[in-house]
Parts: C-alpha cells; sequence; structure tokens
C-alpha cells in the first residue's frame, strides 16, 4: 500500500530506517528515494518565491532555474530575480542570505536526472562523488604533465571548470569567485610552474552525443589545436548516446548500455587513450556498503565491457569521517583481492580526494576477516595445496 502525503526531508531518514520505500516528487514523476545524508551545519541561505514558498539551504544547493542550475551562493550574489522550475510551473524566486548557521540534510535519488521538488522547487540531490572522483584524477594527471580531455553530458562546462580549479589551487570551490585578483594570478602562477599539462573542456548535451561525436572532436582537436589528450574523462556513460541504436528504439537498456560501452572502448583502442567514466547502482546498491558487480545499474553489459571496474561507497559513517570507500568490482591489469577495499579522505569543499592515516584501513572487513595491506610482505599468500598438474 502507497500513502501519498508531504513531509520533512529529515523524516524520510526515519521512513528508510524503519523499511519503508520512499519516493518524492519531481519534475520527472516520482522517484525512488536511494539514501539519506546529514551534511551537517551551515550558513543559511534562503529562496524566496513568488506565492511565500520558501526553501532554506546551503551556499552550494542547486535550483534548476529557466537558465540551467544555479547554485544559491550565486544566485544570491548576483541580486537578480530568477525563474525557477516548480511543481506548478515557472515561478520567479530570488535568494537571500541569513547570519545564522542550520543544520543541512539531503538525500539521493535515483534517477538520472537527479533532482525532486523541495518545497515546489527544483533541486538537485546529494551525489555520491562520482563527478568530484573524476575531476580529482582530471587535476593529477595535469600535474602529472598529461593532457586532459573531460567531456560533460550532465554538468555545465564552468561548473567544472571550478570544481578543476577548486582542486589545482586547494580552494573551497564557494570561495574561488571572492579570491582577490593577486591572490588568484598567484596561486594559477604556482600551478602553472608544476606542470606542462592541458585541459580542455566539453560539453554535449545531456544523450545527444556519442562515439562518433567524441571521435570528430579528437580529429578537431588534433587538427586545430595540435591537442592529443593522455586520458579522457566521460561524465557519464549511461546519458550518452549510441552510435548504433536510437534511444527511443527497440534495443532495451541493456543492449542499449551495452552498445555504448563497446563504442567508448572500441573508442579508446582506436585512438590509443585510457577512457574513464561512471554509472550508477541500482536502488539496492545505493543502500548497500558491499557492492557487486550485480549492483550496476541498467545494464550488466557495461560491466562486462569494462576493464576496470570499482565502486565508490558512502555512508552516514564514512560522511561524518570525512571519507570514501573504494572496493574493487574487476581489474584486468591486476589481482582484484589485492587491496579489494579501503578509504580515501574526502574533501567535497575542494573537490579533492586524500590519502588517510594507515589506522583507518585496519578496521575494514573483508569476508569477515580483517584486511591488513599496510606492507606488501602482509598479504596473504595464495597456496596451491592440493592442486595436482
Amino acid at each position: 500500500m502507497w500513502i501519498e502525503k508531504e513531509t520533512s526531508i529529515a523524516e524520510i531518514k526515519t521512513l528508510l530506517d524503519n523499511g519503508y520505500e520512499v519516493e518524492v516528487d519531481s519534475p520527472d514523476g516520482y522517484v525512488p528515494v536511494n539514501f539519506f545524508i546529514n551534511k551537517g551545519m551551515y550558513e543559511e541561505y534562503e529562496l524566496l518565491m513568488m506565492g511565500g514558498n520558501k526553501v532554506s539551504c546551503n551556499e552550494s544547493h542547486l535550483f534548476e532555474t529557466t537558465e540551467g542550475w544555479i547554485s544559491a551562493k550565486e544566485m544570491e550574489q548576483s541580486n537578480l530575480i530568477y525563474k525557477l522550475i516548480t511543481n506548478e510551473g515557472i515561478k520567479i524566486g530570488r535568494v537571500y542570505k541569513n547570519n545564522k548557521q542550520i543544520p543541512i540534510v539531503d538525500i539521493n535519488v535515483n534517477h538520472p536526472n537527479h533532482r525532486y521538488y523541495t518545497n515546489g522547487v527544483s533541486s538537485h540531490n546529494t551525489g555520491v562523488g562520482k563527478s568530484l572522483f573524476m575531476c580529482h584524477v582530471a587535476s593529477s594527471a595535469m600535474l602529472q604533465g598529461r593532457n586532459v580531455l573531460y567531456i560533460t553530458l550532465e554538468m555545465a562546462e564552468e561548473r567544472i571548470a571550478e570544481r578543476i580549479d577548486a582542486n589545482l589551487l586547494n580552494v573551497p570551490i564557494q570561495q574561488l569567485v571572492d579570491l582577490p585578483r593577486s591572490t588568484f594570478q598567484t596561486k594559477v602562477n604556482s600551478v602553472a610552474k608544476k606542470t606542462q599539462g592541458s585541459l580542455v573542456i566539453k560539453e554535449y548535451p545531456t544523450a545527444s552525443a556519442h562515439s562518433g561525436h567524441f571521435k570528430a572532436l579528437l580529429n578537431e582537436l588534433a587538427l586545430k589545436k595540435s591537442f592529443r589528450p593522455d586520458i579522457i574523462f566521460i561524465d557519464y556513460l549511461n546519458i550518452c548516446a549510441s552510435s548504433r541504436h536510437k534511444a527511443n528504439g527497440s534495443a532495451n537498456s541493456y543492449s542499449y548500455i551495452k552498445s555504448i560501452a563497446e563504442e567508448l572502448r572500441g573508442l579508446a583502442v582506436e585512438f590509443s587513450v585510457p577512457i574513464v567514466s561512471a554509472t550508477q547502482t541500482t536502488r539496492s546498491g545505493y543502500g548497500n556498503s558491499d557492492v557487486e558487480l550485480t549492483d550496476t545499474s541498467e545494464s550488466f553489459g557495461l560491466p562486462a565491457t569494462a576493464d576496470l571496474m570499482f565502486a565508490l561507497i558512502s555512508t552516514e559513517e564514512l560522511e561524518g569521517l570525512g571519507q570514501i570507500m573504494v572496493k574493487q568490482l574487476k581489474n584486468r591489469y591486476n589481482d582484484p583481492t589485492v587491496f579489494k577495499r579501503f578509504v580515501v579522505g574526502i574533501d567535497r569543499a575542494k573537490m579533492r580526494l586524500y590519502d588517510v592515516e594507515q589506522s583507518a584501513q585496519q578496521d575494514i572487513l573483508d569476508n569477515g576477516k580483517e584486511e591488513e595491506y599496510t606492507y606488501e610482505e602482509n598479504k596473504p599468500k595464495k597456496s596451491f595445496e592440493g592442486f595436482k598438474f
């Protein structure tokens, strides 16, 4: 039996903890809630809508407007009135900053558009960190002198550039626009001395670009800019198009996503360049702290095609520690049982990952046994006793 009611985001946690399945209204219809996250205390920003609706949030909260996704801080600083997407059509509103701290909570929903209505206003939901992970690795590759191509089909080019800037400059993303020009220039010059790597960011509309478009882009960059990437990031695979199937054609989701994966792998082989992308888990996978390959959403053809695949796992406990867990799911290059699970620190404000103390790895369990991979010699030795040749 389904019960329809209005409730706070905080109350959703209680419902999920008690085993209820929860769906929330969104511009895409009712969408399932995967998990709840308590983000902690933040300075309050308040969206005031025509008609009296209010939404309290922090500065990084994203609202969907007729101009695209815009953060509460950007809206407040611009001092403009925006046209927002609501459950009653387009309405106008303005964001104000209040000088008080409030607790911030959020939810993650199981839909490619990552949005739901908050007090009737379309808002972007919390993610585990797949885009953050790719932005961090892109920044690291640049610091190693590599050329990086970042293709985004989900987020605007400017938002991706901000994330990479925050990582490289070691500045919280919310403070980038407030940096004095001299400080910004000093930080940029410091980064420029460390690397010769170049970055190109290209945005395509969601579900509009496929491997053929990416091949044309690579050829164009080589011809016009003499730019040849050493690594390509595609954010993200499930919202690419297939060059062999029409999105609304006869192909089911298994065949369609598998085709996209195969086409991107073929592109990687053709240009001899690694391609890194992301996908989502199924609903059961979102609530699972031990994700498996079978938790891959939409198509098992994707992990069948990938050479290396790992899961990023976030729980309330890990969020509280400022960590995220990485679990190897598939590895054609090495033994996936070596360092099968490990945690890394995550700084969402600066879009960075960092090493944690070795002691943080001590409590990670694998099949009920503690993994202790402090040194190479501590790895469990494989035994072939009993095997006959």
